[in-house]
């Protein structure tokens, strides 16, 4: 029997690994419907579905290899990063899903959310007051009009797979729908913005970088609390709270 290897546990989902199949746990049916309809929708290669099972969503492992993950060294080639930008721009030149994702979020909401989020930060002395008040600044550039697309709504580089300069596979679409296509590009340069210029060659297209740093504060400065709730480390080198001192 193949070893079973823990990819990812917290208390809101679970992710094991049995040989070449992925079994993904998680309480809340509504991000699996998700998961599996953008799967079907987007015109990338993404995981095949191997069967559904309520919890359980089992899929096949993709080939290839991620181009690294935050906090650690990234990998491949300059035309690998740009292969990945050129994919990621034909997901966002798709018919946008019918339901907003994680990145269309209303402007609104999203301010009200950040505004709480940094006080909470502060007032529990995780960060301090300058490093949040100087990047709750820098985020305010994601506040703007923007044409919806498909995105997929939590891009990492550890989501992406590639074989030399092929990406083979898009995966971990729970978070996908109708959203702003620069939330994507900062997601999945998170951490490595020195591959930025390569993934926006592959893209094809003019971007803003303002607000690609914009929403990688906003991101981060989101991302942290529920990181140190769920046993994760966002201080590690290289990962959130690094983004939020390179702002500085």
């Amino acid at each position: 029997m193949d070893e079973v290897k823990i990819v990812v546990a917290h208390a809101e989902r679970a992710t094991l690994r049995v040989g070449d199949v992925f079994l993904k746990v998680d309480a809340d049916q509504g991000r699996i419907d998700i998961e599996v309809e953008a799967m079907s929708l987007a015109p990338v290669p993404t995981p095949e579905v191997l069967w559904r099972k309520p919890p359980v969503l089992a899929l096949a492992a993709v080939p290839g290899s991620t181009l690294g993950r935050l906090g650690g060294p990234s990998t491949g080639s300059s035309a690998a990063w740009a292969a990945a930008g050129a994919a990621i721009r034909e997901l966002h030149d798709a018919s946008p899903p019918s339901w907003p994702g994680r990145a269309g979020r209303s402007i609104a909401a999203l301010a009200a959310e950040l505004d709480s989020e940094c006080a909470s930060l502060v007032t529990n002395g995780v960060l301090p007051a300058d490093l949040v008040t100087r990047n709750r600044r820098v985020a305010e550039a994601a506040f703007r009009p923007w044409t919806p697309a498909f995105t997929h709504g939590d891009l990492q580089i550890a989501h992406v797979f590639v074989d030399g300069d092929e990406v083979t596979g898009i995966i971990d679409w729970s978070e996908a729908g109708r959203g702003d296509a620069l939330y994507d590009l900062a997601t999945f340069t998170l951490g490595h913005e020195e591959h930025l210029d390569d993934v926006i060659a592959g893209y094809g297209t003019a971007v803003d970088l303002d607000v690609i740093r914009a929403w990688g504060s906003l991101r981060s400065l989101l991302a942290v609390r529920w990181l140190v709730e769920h046993g994760f480390d966002p201080f590690t080198p290289g990962c959130e709270v690094d983004v939020l001192r390179s702002r500085m």
